[in-house]
């Protein structure tokens, strides 16, 4: 297996620690994915269907700018990448992610965190923004399982998609 890169985007930390958690356990590099505008906690007020949350969840097309960009994505033919659950998907600051890269050839595999969904319909979403890549299926992560799930997951145990 060649390098292993696990990018996160994460509005509260607990993506972040789960992603930290696997990226430490795996020996891979990590990217923050970063928007170039921070989102406060007013933005992330999903019961205001006029918060910056709310409306770019609600627009297929939204894309966030992201801050900074993955250093030569060419060497990685691994990509874990996690994200919480918003809106029974992806943010789409994270589709943003898919859009700047092409992953043709490349190994992608979703992590989430959530506070009631499921993976289902995320797994769905992200491998239709990446149909060239060779998916494998993601799960729902907490710091406490991150790390042996990522050990688990790139050491071929994980079922396919």
């Amino acid at each position: 297996m060649g390098k292993t890169l696990v990018a996160y985007f994460s509005a509260s930390g607990v993506t972040a620690r789960a992603a930290r958690e696997i990226a430490d356990a795996c020996g891979a590099d990590l990217y923050e994915i970063r928007p170039a505008q921070p989102y406060t906690a007013k933005d992330l007020d999903w019961r205001n269907k006029q918060s910056r949350s709310s409306l770019e969840m609600t627009d297929e097309n939204s894309r966030p700018a992201v801050e900074n960009r993955v250093e030569n994505m060419a060497q990685y033919d691994t990509v874990l990448v996690g994200f919480p659950i918003w809106w029974g998907v992806e943010p789409r600051i994270v589709d943003t992610f898919f859009d700047s890269y092409d992953f043709s050839g490349k190994t992608l595999i979703p992590f989430a965190t959530s506070g009631g969904s499921g993976m289902g319909a995320a797994q769905k979403s992200v491998q239709a923004h990446c149909p060239a890549a060779s998916w494998k299926n993601g799960r729902l992560v907490t710091a406490k399982n991150a790390a042996d799930w990522g050990r688990e997951v790139l050491n071929g145990a994980a079922p396919q998609p």
